[in-house]
């Protein structure tokens, strides 16, 4: 928590100023049940109604002076929650975006998108309240029992047993409360993620006829939460019950003592009516502080699962710009490959085994390298590496005779375009999403790597052209629209290499032929790596590599690993023609080379 709570130190004058205010305006509350009692002994004893209706003023003077200390006590602990709740989002967010994807699918994208907005916004509720009333409270609470001592003895021991009872059932119960509070945040982010599977995946849903089974377990996951919450919600409902039994039970003792000392004459009947007053403040406040416990405990709870991912450190580490850079700059002017893999291995997280094993080979610059193999194989794993998304767990990925690791992140993907298997788009214009690969990017420049991506045509048929308006994700785009323009986004930077992770799969044969020409003939020197499904894709690469179970099985052009390689002849023939693989080109062919 104390991690937490340094993103309160820009609001330290409000921090201090609301729990002020409030201790004021309890001041002035404790003074009333004395006023009160003032008046029935001396007023309303003497029939003097002047001196009552000065009392009464006096109680409503009391009255707004606590009110105008209680708004400013709830505009500056506002005002400090909210800058809070800012400026922790906002570093939560930075914090994620700079985690690898090794973390990200370690924690999951559901149980993030919980501690961003649900978790964060129960923290700075809790501050809230704990500025408004953690002093407040208690100060009240202890003042009432002060105050009682002045007026008699006796019956404010009554106080002193009274407190500690209640003092014990509170955090009793709180300390029950805290392990189940992190169960229900545990059963939100089951929630969250069926949610978002569900949203994501509601065409595949209403394509298989799920829509049943899908609602099944959801309503399974949300009775599950449900059931959490009723079970710690009737631990906490013990609270106002069991307070009031122990207040109630106080006063009884109070009128039972306090009758005694008044027919003796040592207690006057409106400073037994004030004794009343003072417990039935400690009850109204210490009800406040159960619930103020209550919240008090799911902000700790969230704020232990939000420290889990700020403890959680990004395992690709970056140098600073340094002699990195100049090396690379020397090595690319000389006979060097541009990329290079190096008995290179990958393990995800905590996995068993190795994704990828004794991966070597190399590319020379302006190269097209065809990456092909079965589901599950490597191929995506393989291309991750080379913009470090990714670290190898054994050997070494060079970039210019450079070790990728002793580039800085942003020179080296600086270097590297990516189009990822899924299209992902942004709300916005069509411009401004092509502007993510370049953000100065010209008129001229957009036009460009559009003819590139085969987008072109699609977009000037568009009412506003490339003002075109994207809805979020690409909704109002068709699958092959998306593709392409996420491919004119990675094409418009000109990096020196481009990876495309199966990025054509929802062009037709004819516009997946003429963007690799496009690539070929106008990104002059730019090294490209295709990752695909198809064979006729990647069949007049400089070099394919074949991977198979995370090995490669197979490198060389089409016709070489016709001959050598069994992987490749069997994707051939399930997909190509007969003439196809014995490498006889038919007119279809030729307009795919």
């Amino acid at each position: 928590m104390k991690g937490i709570l340094r993103y309160l130190r820009d609001y330290k004058k409000e921090s201090v100023l609301a729990p002020l205010f409030k201790m004021l305006e309890a001041c002035f509350e404790l003074l009333i049940p004395i006023v009160m009692a003032h008046i029935i002994d001396t007023g309303i004893k003497n029939q003097d109604m002047g001196y009552v209706l000065r009392m009464c003023l006096v109680m409503i003077a009391l009255g707004i002076i606590g009110l105008s200390c209680s708004l400013t006590a709830q505009y500056f602990s506002a005002k400090a929650a909210t800058g809070f709740g800012t400026a922790l989002r906002s570093n939560l967010f930075r914090h994620i975006t700079s985690l690898s994807y090794n973390e990200i699918d370690t924690i999951g994208t559901s149980t993030l998108l919980t501690r961003m907005t649900s978790d964060i916004n129960q923290i700075q509720t809790g501050v809230n309240l704990v500025l408004r009333l953690f002093l407040r409270s208690p100060f009240i609470v202890f003042g009432a029992m002060i105050m009682s001592f002045t007026i008699d003895v006796k019956s404010a021991m009554t106080f002193v047993v009274t407190i500690p009872a209640l003092s014990i059932v509170v955090f009793g119960i709180m300390l029950v409360s805290i392990p189940l509070f992190k169960k229900v945040q545990a059963r939100l982010d089951k929630v969250m993620l069926l949610t978002r599977e569900n949203l994501e995946g509601a065409r595949v849903i209403r394509a298989f006829n799920r829509q049943q089974k899908e609602v099944d377990e959801f309503d399974k996951s949300t009775d599950d939460l449900m059931d959490i919450q009723l079970y710690v919600g009737r631990i906490s409902a013990f609270l106002n019950p069991v307070t009031y039994v122990i207040i109630n039970l106080a006063t009884v003792a109070i009128i039972w003592i306090a009758a005694g000392q008044t027919d003796i004459g040592i207690l006057s009947q409106g400073k037994v009516v004030a004794l009343i007053n003072y417990m039935s403040q400690i009850l109204v406040e210490l009800v406040k502080l159960a619930n103020l416990i209550i919240n008090i405990t799911k902000s700790i709870a969230c704020a232990k699962r939000i420290n889990v991912v700020f403890d959680t450190k990004p395992s690709i580490t970056e140098v600073e710009e340094d002699s990195a850079l100049s090396e690379a700059q020397k090595a690319a002017g000389q006979d060097v490959p541009k990329v290079v893999f190096d008995n290179v291995a990958l393990r995800y997280g905590k996995a068993s085994e190795d994704s990828l094993t004794g991966i070597s080979f190399t590319v020379k610059a302006g190269e097209t390298i065809g990456i092909i193999g079965g589901t599950g194989s490597g191929k995506s794993s393989l291309v991750n590496l080379i913009p470090r998304f990714y670290d190898a767990t054994g050997g070494v990925v060079k970039i210019d005779g450079v070790d990728v690791k002793d580039y800085d992140l942003r020179s080296l993907r600086m270097k590297v375009g990516v189009v990822p298997q899924k299209a992902v788009l942004f709300q916005g214009t069509i411009a401004e999403n092509i502007r993510w690969g370049k953000n100065d990017a010209t008129e001229e420049e957009i036009n460009e790597a559009l003819t590139i991506a085969q987008a072109k045509e699609f977009v000037d048929q568009k009412t506003d052209g490339m003002n075109f308006k994207i809805t979020q994700g690409g909704k109002n785009l068709s699958g092959g629209q998306k593709q392409r323009l996420t491919i004119a986004r990675a094409v418009v930077r000109k990096p020196e290499i481009l990876i495309m992770d199966d990025s054509a799969s929802a062009l037709d044969f004819a516009t997946d032929a003429a963007l690799r020409r496009a690539i070929k003939e106008q990104t002059k020197g730019m090294t490209v790596f295709i990752v695909s499904q198809r064979a006729s894709t990647i069949m007049g690469a400089d070099q394919i590599i074949v991977l198979d179970d995370g090995q490669v099985a197979g490198i060389g052009t089409h016709e070489e690993l016709l001959q050598s390689c069994e992987v490749y002849q069997e994707i051939c023939q399930s997909q190509l023609s007969a003439n196809e693989v014995s490498g006889k080109k038919t007119s279809a062919g030729n307009a795919m080379a």
